[in-house]
Parts: C-alpha cells; structure tokens; sequence
C-alpha cells in the first residue's frame, strides 16, 4: 500500500492521506475546493467550487499515475442540492464523454461554507 501526498493539490488539514494506492487502484480523498498553497479560504461560487475540487481530484490522480479518464468511481458531496444543475453541467464539462459510476450525496453545511467535496476511486494501470 502506497501513500501519495503532492504539493499541487491542498495538503490535508487531518490524519489521512491525500490518496492510497492498493492492487492497482488509487482512492482519493474527499476534495474541498481548496486552492493548493492557499490558507485563507473563499469558496466562490458553485461552479468555480466544482472546478477546483476537480482540479485537486485530477492532481492527485496524476502523483498516483492515474488521471480523471481512469476513474471507475466518483462521490459527490453537495451542500445544497438547488446547485445540482451547475455541479452536474461543470462535472460532464470537466470529464467530457468518460462516465465512471457516480453517486451523489447530499448533506449538510460542509467545512470552511465550501458546498461541495468530492472523492474518487480509479486505476493506475
């Protein structure tokens, strides 16, 4: 089992690993929309959120050797479920004609007022 921690996607605030490597597979921690190297935090609008958490998603897909068109599993965390329009039109932008099993989940008030985080699971090979 590896351990993967890059500096392009936001160091984690907590006792976890960026993502952990087993069997072939890559699981990634839940992403806020965290800028990576940025402490203060200012969580934007919907859509700029989900970009950015994808952008870490895809960062650290890339320090495990993987990338977005490798994911076989996406959880979406979304704050306010009246913003799922916009999370789901930036998702299909972002990750184009792949379509990885997908499940949305929606919750309370998520850390720092961010409004959506996302994990993911892919392969490496």
């Amino acid at each position: 089992m590896d351990l993967i921690t890059t500096d392009t996607a936001p160091i984690p605030g907590g006792h976890y690993s960026q993502a952990v490597v087993h069997n072939g597979f890559v699981f990634v921690a839940g992403q806020l929309a965290f800028v990576p190297g940025q402490k203060e935090h200012r969580p934007g609008g919907i859509v700029e959120q989900t970009e950015q958490a994808m952008r870490n998603v895809e960062a650290i897909l890339k320090a495990a050797g993987s990338d977005l068109s490798k994911v076989v599993q996406m959880t979406i965390y979304v704050s306010d479920m009246a913003s799922w329009g916009e999370v789901n039109a930036t998702y299909a932008r972002i990750m184009g004609s792949h379509r990885p099993a997908r499940a949305i989940v929606p919750v309370g008030e998520l850390h720092y007022g961010y409004g959506i985080e996302i994990q993911a699971v892919g392969v490496t090979s």
